[in-house]
């Protein structure tokens, strides 16, 4: 088995299959989209991270089981990829043992053609150090190149042995089976999609594309497991902190009143069962989402301190019982 694990690894056991890959990931890995270094879109989602505090995310990811850190060109225009590679360049040299985690990343396909992809992932792979990219994703079904012109790049691209495996990101579920049928003419399988999905939006289990995941062997990424952090139930706590909120996140994550009162109900029901588990809201909403469907769902929470990553790790070895996975999904019928 093809394990990339450092430090306090997690059993083999812990681990799981991602989709129809051989790689076996842990089920949550680590988003690195607050690695933005305050550029780009959504870069002001976060507080700045500098390249210190990347280093030691990244080294507390590793070393306590997390064996795969996700990112994307469209991350700062490539300054997510490159803290990244600095700090796994940082730990290399402070341990010449050290092995490099799995790699995911992303092509932003809007208003670009497929034959871009030949060229930015040449840019992608420097901003990480040339390292190979595990799992190349893409990023949003907007390219001006149809599905099969794309898929075709990406071939290539596992042919030249830049990349390993092929994922899409934000793709509905008749979209996944065109991608599907397309990578399997060209002697390919599709690993992933990767798409919001938390115990506010849970909008993939009635649109199909869950249930098509299911059905193709697909795994499913979750991004904003906590949904900006209104899973933890801090806003809940001190409602005033929304204004301090940058605006286009209060909008796109609706943080408003009105939802802080419609999730009530879940944030009780989620700190009552932490409760019982001495954990936090934040880690049973993980666990629920990489357990309650079995190993198809594993999911990328950032961090912007390395209490922010133990939090998220213990998530991980956290058992949430039948009754209480589903009292989560009764509460989160919103």
């Amino acid at each position: 088995m093809d394990n990339q694990l450092q430090g306090n690894q997690l059993q083999n056991n812990q681990l799981r299959k991602m989709g129809n890959s051989d790689l076996w990931l842990s089920p949550l890995g680590l988003g690195a989209w607050q690695f933005s270094g305050g550029k780009g879109f959504g870069s002001k989602f976060w507080k700045g991270i500098n390249q210190e505090q990347v280093t030691e995310i990244i080294k507390i990811s590793l070393a306590e089981g997390i064996n795969w850190i996700d990112t994307a060109e469209a991350y700062g225009h490539g300054t997510s990829e490159q803290m990244i590679a600095q700090s796994l360049d940082t730990l290399k040299r402070q341990d010449p043992t050290f092995t490099d985690p799995y790699l995911a990343d992303k092509w932003w396909p809007l208003a670009r053609k497929a034959t871009s992809i030949g060229h930015t992932i040449s840019i992608s792979r420097a901003n990480l150090g040339n390292r190979i990219i595990t799992l190349y994703q893409i990023h949003h079904p907007t390219s001006r190149s149809s599905l099969q012109k794309q898929l075709k790049e990406m071939a290539k691209l596992v042919g030249n042995n830049d990349i390993r495996y092929v994922g899409v990101s934000n793709f509905s579920a008749k979209q996944m089976r065109k991608t599907q049928a397309i990578l399997e003419e060209l002697g390919l399988v599709l690993v992933s999609n990767q798409v919001r999905y938390n115990l506010f939006d849970r909008r993939i289990e009635t649109n199909g594309i869950l249930n098509t995941a299911k059905e193709l062997g697909i795994a499913i990424i979750a991004y904003s497991p906590l949904h900006q952090g209104l899973l933890t139930g801090k806003f809940h706590k001190e409602p005033e902190r929304i204004k301090q909120l940058f605006w286009l996140k209060r909008i796109q994550y609706g943080f408003t009143k009105k939802n802080l009162e419609r999730t009530k109900p879940l944030i009780n029901t989620l700190e009552t069962i932490a409760n019982q588990h001495q954990a936090t809201a934040a880690q049973v909403a993980l666990a629920w989402l990489i357990t309650a469907h079995g190993k198809t769902v594993f999911a990328i929470p950032g961090a912007s301190s390395p209490a922010h990553v133990k939090g998220n790790i213990q998530a991980m070895q956290l058992q949430l019982t039948e009754q209480e996975i589903h009292q989560l999904r009764t509460a989160s019928e919103l």
